[in-house]
């Protein structure tokens, strides 16, 4: 029999709703810090990627102890390219903490997670954090969620959910929103009051079901599973059912449990418990481990199929292996087939006739995150613009996939925002204007919204936000106008000169700086005009012994429009490239050289085509 009692929550929310800030207020809270222990701020997030951008990428689990029960704790990502997560792991807790912001109220993602938790049955908490936003409207957002809740079919019990007020970065919890907090101890309580802890059924057949994955060098393949019943014995045999209805027999090798922010080796684990294991190379999400006896697969989890491709090709540029030193065919292809071992939301195929693979994922951020991870491990590779993927319904009618946009941006905006999600084939659902701002809810083809963001943050001046979540796949919208002027392109090999560059800002905005190695067919400038245009930048003054007043001033130059990765990813048409090395990201033509890039663009974009570079 286990000897305490366990509750498994899972912390939900949007993006910047606040989840990693409560977790670790909760793991302070507990005691599970020494006094001079120094801690860090989302202690949770881990990774690089995840500290650098602020978000969480990934689901860790941590545990504490209050009064005497053990609580497993889940920290989920709040960004919609991760949400088939998040559905995942909400099959392996009792319940969930829902983080609304006090003045943001519910957001796209809000009504994924929250959506996936009722579908389960399970009763969640409501926390309406940062109260002491000077804009909080708490009442309203309450009001909010409850109608969100009966939107989404929610059971009369689940719209009677318990409520609780706080400031997550402080540490405060309180039962009302004017009440004087010190700590989350009212947080507690609920959780305790409102949850009951799971049943101990320890003395029954094993049954567990794999909810995630991890590697471990060493171990190998890791399966992360809750114990839904009975007791798990390390270096014992168990039977797996497999997606296809086979069956095999594995040893398990190792068991691990989470105390605190450790995974501690145990001998033994109990039902209720959130565990992981390795003896299995095989083991995916979604199978059952059960006791050989009593063979009892449970319902498969079905993953989510990529909405987003893109083409991840050997560089063949001039500059290859001068950054990284992972470039070839064969190195990509082991390090895409070892992310594949966790990263169960993406799929790699063969490229036919060229050195490359096809990857799908779940969105931009998806597989950025993935590019922006093999670039810092020294990877060199050039990949292409994102594409939907297209489904076909039972009557053969063409799907593609849609978003549902959020956008709040200035009154003195919004026409010009409405007019270009109109013409990107949107549908306006919604529209509320308040304190000279105005928000709008659209439904917007995937293919849509890619490349838009930048468009969006120079049209609102940096003051809109836009935030999305995948919507599903309905009927094709049809053929989109693409707007895009062209872009310089570099003539020869060599580095770039002030002299040139001064120049050529007068009719282009330039993305590289003075003394930057360039090569022929790379993209230097986006253009005033439609056209491509092919440019010399590394043209120096020609000197001769004669100086005239005033022209041989210093040049000054423009600072350079420098891309993120997702913006690269975004900006490139179809017949352009990102090169990706650990010291650089560069545009490029898919073709190199002038003359081929020439017949290449006649044969696939037409006589017509704008692209005549």
């Amino acid at each position: 029999m286990r000897n305490k009692n366990i509750i498994n929550v899972a912390v939900i929310a949007h993006i910047d709703a606040g989840k990693s800030t409560l977790v670790d207020a909760l793991l302070s809270q507990s005691g599970i810090f020494g006094e001079n222990e120094q801690v860090v701020e989302q202690v949770m997030d881990s990774n690089d990627l995840e500290r650098e951008r602020g978000i969480t990428i990934y689901s860790k689990n941590c545990a504490i102890e209050h009064n005497g029960t053990k609580i497993n704790i889940v920290d989920t990502p709040g960004h919609a390219d991760f949400s088939s997560e998040v559905e995942r792991i909400i099959k392996t807790v009792d319940t969930v903490i829902l983080l609304v912001d006090s003045s943001e109220g519910p957001m796209p993602q809000t009504r994924v997670v929250l959506e996936k938790a009722l579908q389960r049955g399970l009763q969640p908490i409501v926390f309406i954090n940062k109260i002491d936003k000077k804009d909080q409207r708490a009442a309203e957002v309450v009001d909010e969620c409850f109608d969100l809740f009966v939107d989404l079919g929610a059971t009369d019990s689940q719209c009677d959910f318990p409520l609780i007020y706080g400031i997550a970065k402080d540490g405060i919890a309180v039962d009302n929103v004017d009440d004087e907090g010190k700590d989350l101890t009212p947080l507690f309580d609920l959780l305790l009051k409102h949850t009951e802890s799971y049943p101990d059924n320890t003395d029954e057949p094993l049954v567990m079901q794999i909810s995630s994955l991890g590697y471990d060098d060493y171990l190998g393949r890791l399966g992360i599973a809750r114990i839904s019943r009975g007791t798990l014995n390390a270096r014992t045999s168990y039977t797996v059912s497999r997606r296809d209805g086979t069956t095999e027999i594995i040893k398990i090798r190792s068991v691990y449990v989470n105390e605190g922010l450790s995974k501690v080796e145990k001998d033994v684990a109990y039902a209720g418990d959130i565990i992981t294991f390795s003896g299995d190379s095989n083991i995916s999400i979604g199978e059952t481990v059960c006791d050989s006896e009593h063979i009892e697969p449970m319902e498969m989890i079905e993953i989510e199929k990529p909405t987003l491709v893109m083409n991840f090709l050997v560089n063949d540029g001039p500059f290859v292996g001068q950054s990284g030193h992972l470039v070839t065919t064969r190195q990509i292809r082991a390090r895409l087939n070892k992310e594949l071992e966790t990263n169960i939301g993406l799929e790699v195929e063969d490229l036919e006739g060229v050195e490359g693979y096809k990857v799908s994922g779940r969105g931009e951020l998806h597989l950025s995150i993935l590019l922006e991870s093999m670039r810092r491990e020294g990877f060199e590779l050039c990949v292409s613009k994102p594409e939907v993927l297209y489904h076909t319904d039972e009557e053969g009618n063409k799907l593609e996939p849609f978003e549902k946009a959020i956008i709040s941006a200035p009154d003195e905006f919004i026409g010009t925002v409405i007019s270009a999600l109109n013409m990107k084939k949107g549908t306006m659902v919604s529209m509320d204007t308040e304190n000279s701002y105005t928000r709008l809810e659209y439904i917007v083809p995937t293919r849509g919204l890619i490349g838009y963001r930048s468009d969006f943050i120079n049209t609102t001046k940096g003051q809109g936000t836009i935030e999305k979540s995948f919507h599903g796949y309905l009927p094709y919208a049809g053929e989109l106008d693409y707007h895009r002027n062209g872009v310089f392109i570099a003539k020869d090999l060599g580095k770039t000169m002030a002299y040139s560059l001064f120049n050529l800002s007068i009719r282009a905005r330039m993305i590289v700086g003075p003394a930057v190695p360039v090569y022929p067919g790379m993209i230097v400038g986006l253009s005033n005009k439609t056209n491509d245009l092919i440019v010399n930048p590394c043209k120096n003054k020609k000197l001769t012994n004669t100086r005239a007043s005033g022209s041989d001033d210093a040049v000054k130059l423009n600072p350079p429009l420098v891309f993120t990765l997702e913006e690269a990813l975004e900006f490139i048409a179809e017949d352009e490239l990102v090169e990706i090395t650990p010291g650089n990201i560069r545009l490029r033509k898919r073709v190199l050289d002038e003359h081929a890039r020439r017949r290449y663009n006649k044969d696939t974009f037409g006589e017509n085509s704008k692209r005549t570079a």
